[in-house]
């Protein structure tokens, strides 16, 4: 297949790109499951900004959005990004409702939300699931669109690049080889512009609040084509999960209680009533989210409970069923009344703050590939992330790359004489019947992840989970090259690949900053006020 424009991934990011890049040319939009599967679709607090009519009467304004932006992330933010960003936010808005997106609103005005990190309330909303207003507004958009194609159930394999195929000359994006997953056929997809939008890695740990479709396939794929990747050693861990004592596993964690409950009121209490958090900052449960996570690791570890509570029981009664109706309906099914009862959390890995190192346009290292959304890291988020600034990211950056993908590369200036791009070769064509030993692997780096890369480091856990990934980035390599490849290889390919990122990036940081806390090196250190760049060579 060939388009003007090859888009992976169907969030908030991809979409909105591909929406304004199909007046310009024609658009393949790919998502390897149904477009509703992303991380966008599963965003339940908001996204933040500042709009002229609404938010100025309460003394809020861009220059407050941008210090909150700065203050959470922890030195490392690039301010230049972040005034950007944060400026053309209400532009962004505008266009989402544009699309039919629709968020809540009081007496005609926005009703606005406030999360930790937000000195004012600046987080539009649809009830708690406003990722999947987004996302149906943008799907619907996009299948009513004719320039544009979206094809779920195809997962891109690699991208294609001029070096790859032996080109001396300046590297350049061509397409990808993609995997039909219904047929099993493998296809490639020409472009010469290609915009990485695939989401995060929260699959890499064994607790997370992601939807399994987040197993690092962006970053992934950048890497293996030679773009710069940075700052993956700062995820960030949502601190509060769901916990559910009656299951056993990932899935006890694994149901989000968003950050905008806290927003409204809920209070991180122990199991005596205590509210610890406020030992940690005077913000309390509405400091940023690397602090609250941590006071939550510590608590836990000093008190050898299961899990901490929110407390929201002194809401009036009705409040959390009207403002919450999702987290409300879904507590119930397990039996629990939150305007009754604390609800049990836990931290769990949430998101992905570096990515494939891109401007402020999403323009990565190499010519024609850009990444936008959480795939990408262009500085707005440092070293953590504030609360609800991703879905603006994706939306912004999404329009700025198309501008500047039409400056730099317009569908009328394609390279001519383009090099021919070969079939895909299976090699060994047997079928993966050892499923069991995928299985394993998925398991084990999700664990090793968990148990040394989560909240708390040290080098010493660090170098084991470096050492293990070696011999499993070996196994998964023989599997990828001894199988025909299937969705479950591919995935697990890019999941040891993120997971190698994180640990590397890791291992260079040596001090603590925003989301990399270490013990071997407990504060943050000028000399490494820097991002933690890496490339494949």
């Amino acid at each position: 297949m060939t388009a003007d424009f090859l888009v992976i991934g169907a969030g908030i990011a991809g979409l909105s790109f591909a929406l304004r890049a199909a007046r310009h040319g024609s658009v393949t939009v790919i998502t390897k499951g149904d477009a509703y599967e992303s991380n966008t679709a599963w965003a339940q607090g908001g996204i933040a900004s500042v709009l002229d009519d609404t938010q100025r009467d309460s003394g809020d304004t861009v220059e407050h959005h941008i210090a909150d932006t700065l203050d959470a992330g922890a030195g490392l933010c690039k301010e230049t990004a972040v005034r950007a960003i944060i400026g053309e936010g209400e532009a962004a808005i505008r266009g989402l409702t544009g699309h039919g997106a629709s968020f809540d609103r009081d007496n005609g005005h926005f009703e606005l939300g406030k999360e930790g990190g937000h000195s004012h309330r600046r987080i539009l909303h649809a009830k708690d699931t406003t990722g999947r207003e987004i996302a149906r507004a943008l799907i619907e958009a996009a299948h009513k669109t004719p320039n544009i194609t979206l094809l779920e159930h195809h997962f891109a394999i690699d991208l294609i690049t001029t070096s790859k195929l032996g080109a001396v000359a300046e590297d350049r994006v061509l397409g990808a080889y993609v995997l039909d997953r219904k047929t099993g056929e493998v296809r490639v997809f020409r472009s010469d512009r290609v915009v990485l939008a695939a989401g995060g890695c929260g699959k890499v740990y064994l607790y997370t609040t992601n939807p399994d479709s987040a197993t690092g396939d962006g970053v992934a794929l950048g890497w293996r084509a030679g773009a710069s990747v940075a700052n993956m050693e700062f995820i960030q861990f949502h601190p509060t999960c769901f916990y559910n004592p009656a299951a056993s596993g990932p899935e006890a964690r694994s149901f989000l209680v968003s950050e905008a409950v806290r927003g409204e009121g809920g209070v991180l209490i122990n199991s005596k009533g205590e509210d610890f958090t406020i030992n940690s900052d005077p913000r309390g449960s509405l400091a940023p989210r690397d602090i609250v996570a941590r006071a939550i690791d510590r608590e836990l570890k000093r008190t050898a409970a299961p899990c901490v509570y929110l407390d929201v029981t002194h809401k009036p009664k009705g409040f959390m069923r009207e403002r919450f109706p999702y987290i409300h309906g879904s507590l119930l099914k397990y039996g629990l009344d939150c305007e009754s009862q604390p609800i049990p959390v836990v931290p769990a890995a949430h998101y992905q703050c570096g990515g494939v190192l891109t401007d402020v346009n999403g323009k990565t290292t190499v010519r024609g590939l850009f990444a936008v959304g959480e795939a990408a890291c262009t500085g707005l988020h440092g070293a953590n992330r504030l609360a609800s600034n991703s879905l603006l990211e994706g939306a912004v950056v999404a329009r700025r790359a198309l501008d500047e993908m039409m400056r730099l590369y317009p569908p009328e200036k394609s390279a001519p004489n383009p090099p021919p791009i070969p079939e895909w070769e299976h090699g060994d064509v047997a079928e993966p019947d050892e499923l069991v030993v995928i299985y394993h692997n998925w398991d084990e780096i999700r664990r090793l992840m968990w148990d040394y890369v989560s909240i708390v480091r040290t080098d010493n856990r660090l170098r084991r989970a470096a050492a293990r990934l070696m011999n499993l980035k070996k196994e998964v390599r023989e599997f990828y090259w001894g199988h025909r490849v299937t969705a479950d290889i591919l995935e697990l390919r890019n999941l040891v690949s993120a997971a190698t990122l994180i640990v590397e990036c890791a291992l260079r940081r040596k001090e603590s900053r925003g989301l990399h806390f270490t013990l071997d090196h407990p504060e943050p250190e000028e000399r490494y006020r820097s991002d933690t760049v890496i490339r494949k060579f």
